[in-house]
């Protein structure tokens, strides 16, 4: 039969025609265990190609060797999604001569559809693949569940590479990226380490203070009017949200509610609520921990959406469009209730969007959980350092000192008073956290532009400046 096996990686690259100038694209699913960026980047240096592009969903720790091509200008211009510290830091220092574009999870699949950030290659990490290049993500030594930002990498890339460490018969079953999609296979002994899945918190937090915020929160919830039968819900990966989502479980088993589906990077914990049949179903665009992985393989209730089902604006639809309740994460939030996931105390990038504005934009409820202070920095200030995410789609913030309602949102604000919880002002919550504090000092700012965050729209939305040097 056919096949679009070729003998390696530096093969592939050739026959797909890299050259300078380039755009090449990577997904995240192995978190920080992924292999696969670096594997490439170091054969395309080793062929003496410079001045690429890296479109890459999110960029991890590991993935700290794109610096050295990045100061060998082998890889001049970084688009992504989410970007840790590791390199987040050096970003920030100035080592890139071009700004940093950072998009939303909804919105990179909707401009590479759109061609606005065109990929010439895409090379795809698949834990599974056939000769023919029908590939998954759920099985093999290196199964990493959900695909879903990959999909749009393949569906509209110039050329695409996958890289598998499981070469299988044809046909695979039960693919997630056909092979109509792909141009060459490559094998390789390893693709990454599942355990790296695995990144950050994944349990439920043990401290007081958290375990305070995610019980409020989840009395939020349960006084909003939105929980009932076909309840939709998604909570990220830290501690206090999977404890807000233990609570909120206890709650809809001892009343007796089955919500509709739970959204976006699925762990453990709603593998547990779907188990528990709080949910019908998961639609998963990324496993964030192994039991998800095992989940998505093996019941069929959890289902695989791409990235541009998950939260592409401007689609015929987008499942965020359809959620009732998503708690985030802040490492800023001002007055105004804008918040910020990119930057960290010191105005270094440690993060980003991801799916946070593009879930915040499409939830009926948009909830923050945050402490009133880490490490003495009071979260609540005046203005924060980028918009990561607007304050007109956030609701409310939960924190250990009282539950602050977005003004525009007087419903929920009359109903959370009805319901007796601890309301506080913005303003009154901040000032607060400082008599605690006391008053940060104002975070020095560099003269040059070094990231621009790009809203769930595709308009410009904020700037991130350099971190001036000591």
């Amino acid at each position: 039969m056919n096949s679009k096996l070729v003998a390696s990686l530096r093969e592939a690259i050739g026959l797909a025609g890299l050259h300078d100038g380039m755009t090449i694209s990577f997904h995240h699913h192995l978190r920080n265990g992924d292999h696969v960026l670096n594997m490439v980047l170091e054969e395309i240096a080793g062929l003496g190609i410079r001045e690429l592009t890296v479109n890459a969903s999110s960029i991890f720790d590991v993935h700290a060797p794109i610096l050295e091509h990045i100061q060998n200008h082998v890889v001049t211009k970084l688009q992504c999604d989410y970007m840790a510290a590791t390199v987040g830091r050096a970003v920030s220092q100035g080592i890139l001569d071009t700004p940093v574009e950072f998009r939303t999870h909804g919105g990179r699949p909707r401009d590479i559809a759109l061609g606005r950030t065109p990929i010439d290659v895409a090379f795809i990490a698949a834990p599974t693949a056939d000769p023919m290049g029908n590939c998954s993500g759920k099985y093999g030594k290196s199964a990493c569940g959900s695909l879903g930002y990959a999909f749009a990498d393949a569906r509209y890339a110039k050329k695409v590479v996958v890289i598998t460490d499981n070469l299988v018969p044809y046909p695979l079953q039960d693919w997630s990226i056909p092979e109509t999609d792909v141009d060459y296979v490559v094998t390789v002994d390893a693709i990454g380490d599942p355990k790296g899945i695995v990144s950050g918190t994944t349990r439920i937090t043990r401290d007081p203070v958290g375990l305070v915020m995610a019980s409020q929160a989840a009395q939020v919830i349960r006084h909003s009017g939105l929980l009932k039968d076909g309840f939709s819900f998604q909570t990220g990966a830290g501690g206090a949200s999977l404890a807000a989502a233990k609570f909120l479980k206890d709650i809809m088993v001892a009343e007796g509610i089955q919500g509709s589906f739970g959204l976006g990077g699925i762990t453990g914990y709603m593998v547990d609520m779907l188990r528990a049949g709080c949910f019908r179903s998961l639609l998963d665009v990324q496993c964030f921990d192994l039991q998800a992985v095992e989940s998505i393989r093996d019941d069929p209730r959890h289902q695989e959406i791409s990235a541009q089902h998950y939260a592409a604006p401007g689609d015929r639809s987008a499942v965020v469009d359809s959620l009732d309740v998503v708690i985030l994460g802040a490492t800023e939030i001002d007055t105004d209730f804008n918040v910020n996931v990119h930057t960290d105390s010191s105005g270094s990038i440690m993060g980003g969007s991801g799916g946070h504005s593009d879930t915040a934009a499409g939830a009926k409820l948009a909830m923050i959980i945050a402490p009133m202070f880490r490490a003495r920095l009071p979260i609540i200030t005046d203005h924060v350092t980028c918009i990561s995410t607007p304050g007109r789609d956030i609701d409310v913030l939960v924190t250990q000192g009282g539950i602050a309602v977005n003004p525009n949102n007087t419903e929920l604000q009359r109903r959370l008073s009805d319901a007796g919880l601890p309301l506080l002002d913005i303003r009154a919550l901040k000032e607060k956290a400082e008599a605690i504090t006391g008053k940060p000092r104002a975070l020095p700012r560099g003269d040059r532009v070094i990231a621009q965050v790009f809203g769930r729209e595709g308009q410009l939305q904020d700037v991130i400046y350099n971190v001036p040097q000591k």
